[in-house]
């Protein structure tokens, strides 16, 4: 049984694009994407335009994820027409690169470190930091944890997190920050103000709310689940941190297809530079990754992602709030 950074090593040869399925995916998806947001406004009824824009949500999703694996340099690398297509797509997703490299690439080498800053990342504490925080401070942490908070993602996560908090922080590092803003809002304003509420909604709204409100969740759940492990910076690990802090989400094969593979989040980040296309066969391939922690879209499975909260120290899990008074009133 490979281990640590031998099966590392052993997912290199998984690790290179087949560069004409890299433009299929690409092309494909983000064509299929054009055409349902052009049924959002030209389909004749009201129902088929509403059922291209939750179409078009989901295939949002399907796209981000392609431009998630180019900003890892795993698929169209060295293209000078990829970097325009996916500069110009990230602009347009709240997501320009210079932030999600950034933040990205941080989540990556610290995913599951318990004292590091929480960027690219929900933020974490210990039952004992908890029971320090203020109550302002208590709140501000579950709020940013609340099913309603990660739902409402196209606000909190992209425009406030991504964008809003990038340039305040660093407005020249991120002047690129300012410019979707200012894009985007500026897009919302001209649909409403000429074509309507209904168009802004169903060609602009309602598919950001459910890509960036699902893709929110999924972010969420790929590192907050039952069974997931955190470590104090010094015993921290990369390899153990992908295996054992990083959920394989089990979809069907049309969630599995929308959401590109990231529920096989396990492999994603032992490997960054696995292509997600490559993703299933490279555990059908591995008997090591198949033996995964797992969690689901399903109502009970979401429930209990959502009910934890806090890493407690002494039993080395993640607990809820509620958990946490029954401890201390028994205690």
């Amino acid at each position: 049984m490979l281990c640590g950074k031998q099966l590392i090593l052993a997912t290199k040869p998984f690790a290179k694009e087949i560069r004409s399925r890299s433009w299929w995916v690409t092309i494909s998806t983000f064509s299929l994407l054009v055409v349902s947001l052009a049924g959002t406004v030209l389909l004749p009824f009201i129902a088929l335009r509403v059922l291209s824009s939750v179409l078009a949500g989901l295939l949002l999703i399907r796209s981000f994820i392609i431009y998630h694996d180019h900003q890892h340099h795993s698929i169209l690398t060295k293209s000078v027409a990829a970097d325009v297509l996916m500069t110009i797509f990230g602009m347009y997703m709240l997501s320009p690169t210079s932030i999600w490299k950034r933040s990205h690439d941080h989540h990556h080498n610290h995913n599951s470190k318990l004292f590091s800053a929480s960027i690219g990342s929900y933020p974490i504490v210990t039952r004992k930091k908890f029971l320090t925080l203020s109550r302002t401070e208590k709140f501000a942490y579950l709020a940013t944890r609340h099913p309603i908070t990660i739902g409402l993602g196209y606000f909190s996560m992209f425009i406030i997190g991504m964008c809003v908090m990038s340039f305040v922080r660093n407005p020249r590092k991120h002047y690129d920050a300012l410019i979707t803003l200012i894009l985007h809002f500026t897009t919302v304003a001209l649909l409403i103000i000429f074509c309507g509420w209904q168009v802004w909604f169903l060609l602009f709204c309602l598919p950001f709310l459910i890509a960036f409100g699902l893709g929110s969740y999924l972010f969420y759940a790929q590192h907050n689940f039952p069974g997931v492990s955190f470590a104090d910076n010094t015993e921290w690990a990369y390899e153990k941190a992908a295996l054992e802090s990083s959920s394989y989400m089990h979809m069907n094969p049309v969630m599995a297809w929308f959401t590109g593979n990231i529920g096989y989040h396990h492999i994603h980040h032992l490997n960054a530079k696995i292509p997600f296309y490559r993703l299933p066969e490279v555990m059908a391939h591995f008997p090591e990754l198949q033996q995964c922690k797992r969690t689901s879209l399903s109502i009970k499975d979401i429930l209990e992602c959502f009910r934890l909260k806090i890493w407690d120290t002494e039993e080395q899990q993640m607990v809820g709030v509620r958990d946490l008074k029954t401890a201390m009133a028994t205690g």
